[in-house]
């Protein structure tokens, strides 16, 4: 980890490096993902278009998160599927194309921490918590402090009122309603 701190900035307490300031999602470096059982497997997909910005305060329980995610742009490598996941049985992207997170509080647990916020996915909101491990502080290629995490949770979609599903023989459903959420972000440091 380096110690840069870049002009008009101050570093935060508790983490060697990290400074106060707006850092953008860096979507060519970070991934917002999910896992949900499809019959006797798992079915892994990922968002190809998000925004999100972290705001880093002097105090880090005090620190910020958004993030907006383009639900048309889920991908699972079949198209078929995707065009199902984009419909009215699941994201309904045509009405609803965005699914958004909003932190409420953030505190450390451990050598982790948690994200608390709330998660909204077609028109609901429920409130979520993610573990997050703080991976580094560092500088990219263009000299700008960059920071990394990754973010996990696991939420029952339909508490959101994506319910969809086919009944299979011995009272099986084809589709599992526990979704895992997984996010590897790299973000910078705005000027």
């Amino acid at each position: 980890m380096s110690e840069t701190i870049n002009a008009g900035t101050t570093p935060t307490s508790s983490i060697p490096g990290l400074v106060a300031g707006t850092y953008a999602l860096d979507t060519a470096h970070s991934e917002i993902g999910f896992t949900v059982r499809h019959l006797m497997t798992k079915v892994r997909g990922t968002f190809q278009e998000f925004a999100g910005e972290i705001v880093v305060k002097d105090s880090l329980e005090e620190s910020t998160a958004g993030v907006t995610v383009e639900l048309a742009s889920v991908h699972t490598r079949s198209e078929q599927r995707d065009g199902h996941l984009r419909s009215g049985d699941f994201f309904d992207a045509e009405n609803s194309p965005k699914m958004t997170f909003a932190s409420t509080a953030f505190k450390p647990e451990g050598d982790d921490y948690i994200l608390a916020g709330e998660l909204t996915i077609k028109n609901v909101t429920k409130p979520i918590e993610f573990e997050v491990e703080f991976l580094g502080v560092d500088q990219n290629a263009y000299g700008q402090t960059i920071i990394g995490f990754e973010a996990s949770t696991s939420i029952s979609r339909k508490d959101w009122g994506i319910d969809f599903n086919v009944p299979l023989e011995g009272g099986k459903l084809l589709i599992g309603d526990k979704v895992d959420i997984h996010l590897d972000v790299q973000a910078a440091l705005q000027a």
